[in-house]
């Protein structure tokens, strides 16, 4: 089995003039390295693989974001008449991620031994899913590849956007919370100790709010190790479930979509994708039913998700799509009216991309207002729970003071 990983070669050679040259290359094995500069009228005189440097940092990875970065630098090369094989090259020795070099070099010798490009970004499923493969190959076969790339890009783009602003929806509570426990913990481990000895010099009873305090300070501290390694184990036991049980993943994300707020705004996101990655393969000239096989996926929602195959199921029979959503009982009316004149219309990836800028600025709007009904509503949590251990801790010395 051939190796699908590449690697950086060093090399000297003649070229078609007989002067001496020499460079990089990159390459999956020597042998193609060479086939490689012979086409390139270059005689090698002495190649070998350029060793990694001995203190390297950490490789980077490759994100959605570079994925989509590319898309775009890909179709705007194509469009100006610069061959496929050519663009690769420029775009993966330009990049300054090693990852996404080795990446995009292994697909274009791919296309240079003759594979079609949708082929062979199928071979990195991790960073190519289905569907960017599904309108490639559409591309490729109409003979309009650089125009179903540039949508390819308008598409990932407006992906990675939509999933920035959820993301910024559920991170700034997360972090808050994960502050506040931070920091009360710290107050009932390290602070709240020293007033314990300063109140037991009083030699009288404490108030009950301050004796409570007291004994989860003590308790935290006998059992510090218990729970922040329950903690943990709680952390990796979610991750590993999140990782491989649909069962998990499924009643987590019914119970994302009952959530008040946030429910709404994933709701949102979820009818947004749906409905920009349909009108990106409609407009692609994808079929219907298979088109809806790779919307699926990308809903971002396991209940939108089976809904979408139940809904591929009904349309394949011969079903209206509007009227299988209606059946789903999970999308707005108004994009079912808004499918339902598509169909009538045979607009269909029009009125879509029209209900994913609508859905898409929803969720802007959402996440805003999220953001300014969090803060003050963060305050007060935080306000109550560093406020309460204060007064806690100052109640004795104005009980003391008042009997003075």
């Amino acid at each position: 089995m051939a190796n699908q990983e590449t690697a950086l070669f060093v090399w000297e050679g003649l070229d078609r003039n007989g002067s001496r040259t020499r460079g990089e290359i990159s390459s999956r094995s020597e042998i193609t390295a060479r086939t490689e500069l012979r086409r390139q009228g270059i005689r090698v005189v002495k190649i070998k693989k350029k060793p990694k440097p001995l203190f390297s940092g950490p490789r980077q990875k490759i994100t959605p974001k570079h994925i989509a970065v590319f898309s775009r630098q890909l179709a705007t090369m194509l469009s100006a008449g610069v061959p496929l094989v050519q663009a690769f090259d420029i775009v993966g020795r330009g990049h300054d991620n090693p990852a996404m070099q080795d990446l995009l070099m292994s697909i274009k010798a791919d296309v240079e031994a003759g594979t079609t490009l949708a082929d062979a970004l199928s071979k990195h499923p991790v960073h190519f899913d289905e569907l960017f493969c599904n309108l490639v190959r559409a591309g490729e076969q109409a003979g309009v590849l650089e125009t179903l790339l540039h949508k390819v890009a308008d598409y990932k783009e407006k992906t990675e956007s939509l999933k920035g602003k959820i993301k910024k929806a559920l991170a700034y509570p997360i972090a808050v919370v994960v502050v506040a426990v931070i920091v009360t913990s710290i107050l009932l481990i390290f602070v709240v100790p020293t007033f314990e000895d300063l109140f037991k010099s009083f030699g009288a009873d404490l108030p009950a709010f301050t004796q409570m305090v007291i004994n989860l300070s003590r308790w935290l501290r006998d059992w510090w190790y218990v729970v922040f390694g329950s903690l943990g184990v709680a952390a990796a036991a979610f991750v590993k479930a999140r990782q491989r049980s649909p069962a998990f993943n499924h009643l987590l994300d019914r119970l994302a979509l009952g959530l008040p707020v946030v429910g709404a705004i994933l709701r949102k996101a979820a009818v947004a994708r749906f409905a920009r990655t349909l009108s990106t393969m409609s407009a692609a000239g994808v079929p219907l039913v298979e088109a809806l096989q790779s919307v699926a996926g990308a809903t971002g929602n396991i209940i939108y998700g089976e809904a979408v195959m139940r809904m591929r199921e009904d349309v394949s029979t011969g079903q209206q799509l509007q009227m299988s959503m209606r059946q789903a009982n999970l999308f707005p009316n108004m994009v079912m009216q808004m499918v339902a004149i598509g169909e009538e219309s045979g607009a269909l990836d029009s009125m879509l991309s029209k209900v994913a800028d609508f859905y898409e600025e929803e969720v802007d709007n959402a996440v805003d207002s999220l953001s300014s009904l969090l803060e003050p509503l963060i305050m007060v949590v935080l306000g109550v729970l560093i406020g309460g251990l204060v007064i806690a801790m100052y109640l004795p010395i104005f009980k003391l003071g008042s009997v003075v």
